[in-house]
């Protein structure tokens, strides 16, 4: 589905947009997980799109930052994401960058917050975090 470069840079965009504290973070939480199942059914028609975001993100990383975006401090990820979402980039992006950016925030949340029956919400993690006491 994603190659390596691709699977880094989705882990830390994913927990760039929900970072781990007290709780896990989204890659932990199964976010990802969450969100390769859903390019395997009901999302499949946005799975192109979401391998060339990320290579355009890794590429406008190295164009900032001169590493990978998953090499970067997560206040640079964070910095950069919101370049992205702003479009303001330094590189050609072959798609609209920031309305896909707001589809992978969306999708991140849904992970997230979902039911772990799929895929996502690890554990209830995200349910135990928010006080809904559910079995998981």
């Amino acid at each position: 589905m994603f190659d390596d470069a691709q699977m880094r840079c989705l882990r830390a965009t994913l927990d760039t947009i929900i970072p781990p504290d007290d709780f896990p973070g989204a890659w932990e939480a199964g976010v990802g997980d969450y969100l390769q199942r859903q390019m395997q059914g009901d999302l499949a028609e946005m799975l192109p799109a979401c391998r060339a975001w990320l290579d355009c993100l890794d590429a406008e990383a190295k164009a900032s930052h001169s590493r990978d975006f998953a090499g970067l401090s997560h206040d640079e990820r964070r910095a950069l994401l919101e370049s992205v979402e702003k479009a303001d980039l330094k590189t050609h992006w072959s798609l609209e960058a920031g309305g896909f950016f707001r589809q992978i925030v969306e999708v991140c949340a849904e992970g997230y917050y979902s039911d772990p029956g799929n895929g996502g919400n690890r554990g209830g993690v995200a349910w135990r975090m928010i006080g809904f006491e559910a079995s998981a």
